[in-house]
């Protein structure tokens, strides 16, 4: 790990106290922030946009090249006649590892402070439970895949990982409510980001998973456009990252968007969470993996059982036996689908967003998915409402907690 460079990453520090210093410092935010979102900027574009001196401009530029957060990029055409100096993010000033936490495995990705992913994102087997050596687990795969990367000499400066359940990301722990769990590893005396911070001695920043992946969405260039999108992750559970007038909502508890333990049917199925007619009993990976079983148990086969016993099938193999065109399969996830589409409908009439966006496990079975649940969301929202929405599938794929992840970090450093 030796090659691996972790340092205290401030490049807007100043040995000033001053207002002058802390102002200086808002404006060098303010510019990053602009190339951020514009890729390259001049001076002068710069100093129209903040309403700060050409001269002011220039020195504080000057400053971030110093510190090797910006770069020169080249020369644009100008007004003027004589081609301005453009400048834009230094992909290699620093980097962030990104933690996908999923029920049955784990993923890594780093990426540079472009937006770039380093390397391919690497899976490898973990199985989330409420435990400490769940924990554990978690510590040594992360110092794993650390020392598996030291070779790339990164300047690694922080880790975000995307977490399942309710999270409260300001201290990045769970919380209980009268005494009962909400989520996982309540257990701990301390947060979840200082347990991992201590063992790897690099900042930690955890978030939902669900919200983690709508930042994802909204880093993709056809998706700066849209400020309303609704991110749904369909997965063994289901999750909604929210995103309103272009900045994710959180809620006054950093709950929002767990619409999943929304009582939407009449049943005695018993949700996860103890309750009850939750979406998750009929709409989720949960509901598609107990369907499947039930049928496969009451006579029904399935190609998904060529290698594995019913007590073995995951939600992956179920996934699987969808994209390989298997009847049994395709109509459970049909009948998801058709129920999701009803939350569909009703969060279309609530928000009125751009976008809904389908992601997650189930979303990986594209129209499969998708096609039953728009034909219920045309059934069951409101027409002048449903017209404006675009239901479309995740442009990530698989890999957008991952992608997500590793923004946590970079936005949670850098802005």
């Amino acid at each position: 790990m030796s090659n691996i460079t972790k340092i205290n990453f401030d490049p807007f520090y100043s040995n000033e106290s001053s207002g002058v210093a802390s102002k200086n410092v808002a404006l060098k935010k303010s510019i990053v922030n602009k190339i951020d979102q514009n890729r390259l900027c001049t001076i002068t574009e710069l100093s129209k946009e903040l309403t700060i001196s050409i001269p002011k401009t220039t020195d504080l530029i000057n400053d971030l090249v110093e510190t090797g957060l910006l770069v020169e990029q080249g020369k644009l055409d100008s007004t003027g006649g004589r081609k301005a100096s453009a400048f834009g993010l230094n992909a290699d000033a620093c980097h962030f590892i990104g933690v996908a936490i999923g029920r049955f495995h784990i993923e890594f990705g780093v990426m540079d402070l472009n937006k770039g992913m380093k390397m391919p994102v690497e899976q490898k087997e973990y199985r989330f439970e409420n435990t400490p050596d769940t924990i554990s687990n978690l510590v040594k795969e992360i110092k794993n895949f650390l020392k598996k990367i030291k070779e790339e000499n990164l300047r690694i400066v922080g880790l975000g990982i995307s977490f399942p359940g309710r999270t409260n990301t300001k201290i990045g722990k769970p919380l209980t409510l009268t005494g009962r769990p909400l989520t996982f590893f309540n257990f701990l005396d301390e947060s979840l980001s200082d347990v991992l911070q201590k063992e790897i001695d690099i900042p930690v920043f955890i978030e939902n998973d669900s919200r983690a992946m709508v930042l994802a969405e909204m880093n993709i260039p056809d998706s700066l456009k849209e400020k309303n999108i609704l991110f749904i992750n369909v997965d063994y559970g289901i999750g909604i990252g929210i995103v309103i007038d272009g900045k994710t909502y959180y809620g006054k508890s950093g709950y929002g968007g767990e619409i999943g333990h929304s009582p939407f049917f009449d049943n005695e199925i018993i949700c996860t969470c103890g309750k009850k007619g939750c979406l998750e009993t009929e709409a989720s990976g949960f509901a598609l993996k107990r369907k499947f079983t039930e049928k496969i148990k009451s006579g029904h086969t399935s190609s998904a059982l060529q290698q594995k016993s019913i007590d073995e099938i995951k939600l992956s193999d179920i996934i699987q036996a969808v994209k390989n065109e298997d009847m049994l399969a395709i109509e459970l996830l049909a009948e998801v689908g058709e129920k999701l589409g009803k939350a569909l409908a009703v969060l279309i009439n609530i928000f009125n967003p751009e976008s809904l966006i389908l992601g997650g496990a189930l979303a990986e079975t594209g129209d499969y998915l998708r096609l039953p649940a728009k034909n219920a969301l045309n059934k069951l929202s409101t027409p002048l409402v449903n017209n404006d929405t675009n239901l479309r599938l995740s442009n990530l794929g698989g890999h957008a907690s991952v992608m997500g992840a590793c923004l946590i970090a970079r936005n949670r450093i850098i802005f």
